[in-house]
């Protein structure tokens, strides 16, 4: 159960005093009147009167009974468009990565430059997302993405299936559309998760939201190399692009929904009390009223937490380490000896349904025991000695069998992928109750620039060759990219060693389970 699994992980609940139970005294703003947060008059609400004002009491709507919480079928429906709209977004993003040689014979430019412009795009828009869903609520933000991602595919396809390619000025425009549209899929699995799932499958709907668009990624490296070859072949593969975007779209403007009838967890439901208490007092007295843009206070908030900023580094690790690999896939493999592009392909999908199906399997463990801290450890532990073994597989000295390269490869994604939504879930944990979307974009924001530093960085490193040990044993070296994300993983696992946080959320869902038992 929630409190007893909380209690074995290696992070405190601060939940285990003696008399803690269901009427709690819980404050869902602060008292000063100038902090951004603050409403000055509603009496502060109890964790039972939260939830009583918004499920009128029974937490679990129809046939819940009780206060046991009551988990709707849609909530998948929910997780499965979310999941599928990153993907279509990275695949996007990384189209022509696996064919640059005809991207660039139809229209004379670096593909790396547009992966740029996305990015930057993506990073931008990061900034508004959190205050974008705030004012007009989940349903609309991802609809609207939605249809913003239709339209930037619709420019760089031209007319689906049918004509040649559309001029580049078209593909740079889309490419900005669908950048500026992505962080609404990457930004809200925590949010959607909090909303729509138990305390028990929070980590894994999250580390499947996050992690889906690692598919994306694996399909442009499949689907680009067997159709992107040529320029028609391109319009081809985009308009095939532009017609499961269109099609996610109307999905989602028939099925994707804004909240259940009733909250799924006691820490829910209070977050919707408090944003109700808080329009109400918007309404009575328009002063209290939040401005727009409010995401560099909220920001600053958390950075200030000390707590958030251990996961917010393992994070932003997990990132690092991931993007650089998928980055350079090719030559990694080069140098360790494959020369079938086939197979180097089939190696980086491999590697990315790896980082998806890590993060399903120790989603759900983590979700079940709250070892947050623990599972994290062992994950970074695992990261850094595949790391090692691919390092002098990927130098020019030893010739690894290769099947132990993929399979150093595959462990790699299982390993270091699940640290990302683990530490996402982490995140909000230690700083509820803060906007979940403000603590995914403040990661992502991290993540992506560190990532946009690391990846040159490794890339000049490449070209530096390390002698281990020499005149001892067998030749051996290993790159200086290798031995960069070695250091990387080394650093981020002391770091994180020192964390030392209460899950303020799994202790009020704690008591929850308390209460009903």
């Amino acid at each position: 159960g929630g409190v007893a699994a909380a209690r074995r992980s290696g992070v405190r609940l601060r939940g285990d005093r003696a008399g803690g139970g269901a009427n709690d005294t819980f404050y869902p703003f602060k008292a000063k009147s100038n902090s951004p947060r603050a409403v000055d008059g509603p009496a502060p609400l109890t964790t039972m009167q939260a939830a009583t004002a918004v499920g009128g009491g029974d937490m679990g709507g129809a046939g819940g009974g009780g206060n046991q919480p009551k988990l709707y079928g849609q909530r998948w429906v929910q997780l499965g468009l979310l999941a599928l709209l990153a993907l279509v977004s990275d695949l996007v993003c990384f189209a022509v990565a696996a064919t640059p040689d005809s991207w660039e014979a139809a229209y004379d430019h670096d593909p790396a430059s547009l992966i740029d412009v996305f990015l930057i795009t993506n990073v931008l828009s990061c900034f508004l997302v959190t205050d974008i869903t705030r004012t007009v609520g989940l349903r609309k933000a991802v609809v609207g993405a939605a249809g913003l991602m239709s339209a930037g595919c619709a420019l760089r396809s031209g007319i689906p299936l049918y004509g040649e390619l559309p001029p580049y000025d078209f593909e740079v425009a889309g490419t900005v559309l669908v950048g500026a549209a992505q962080p609404f899929f990457q930004c809200t699995p925590p949010l959607l998760s909090a909303t729509w799932f138990g305390a028990e499958e929070r980590a894994l709907s999250t580390a499947i939201a996050i992690n889906f668009n690692q598919v994306g990624i694996g399909s442009a490296f499949l689907l680009g190399g067997a159709l992107g070859q040529t320029s028609s072949g391109l319009n081809e593969y985009f308009g095939i692009i532009t017609v499961g975007s269109v099609l996610l779209c109307l999905a989602s403007i028939f099925n994707f929904q804004e909240a259940p009838p009733t909250p799924p967890t006691r820490s829910a439901a209070n977050k919707v009390a408090a944003a109700e208490a808080q329009r109400a007092a918007e309404e009575a007295d328009p002063s209290l009223k939040q401005p727009f843009f409010t995401f560099p206070a909220t920001a600053g908030r958390l950075l200030a937490n000390p707590g958030f900023c251990t996961p917010l580094a393992a994070f932003t690790a997990s990132i690092g380490v991931s993007n650089v690999v998928s980055a350079f896939t090719k030559d990694t493999l080069n140098r360790a000896g494959f020369v079938d592009q086939t197979g180097i392909d089939l190696a980086g999908a491999g590697f990315q349904l790896a980082i998806v199906l890590g993060g399903i399997v120790v989603g759900g463990y983590v979700d079940r025991t709250k070892e947050y801290k623990n599972v994290t450890l062992y994950c970074l532990g695992a990261t850094l000695t595949l790391l090692t073994v691919l390092g002098f597989a990927f130098g020019y000295d030893i010739n690894m069998p290769h099947w132990l390269v993929i399979s150093a490869l595959l462990g790699l994604g299982a390993t270091a992928g699940p640290v990302q939504p683990i530490n996402a879930e982490l995140a909000v944990e230690v700083s509820y109750p803060e906007d979940e979307n403000s603590v995914e974009a403040v990661q992502q924001l991290c993540g992506n620039l560190f990532s946009a530093m690391l990846v040159p960085i490794c890339e000049m490193a490449a070209m530096k060759d390390l002698d281990v040990f020499p005149g001892i044993g067998p030749d051996e070296d290993i790159r200086g990219d290798s031995l960069t994300l070695m250091l990387l993983s080394l650093s981020t696992l002391i770091y994180f060693s020192t964390f030392d946080a209460p899950l303020k959320r799994s202790e009020l869902d704690g008591a929850e389970e308390v209460a009903s038992s």
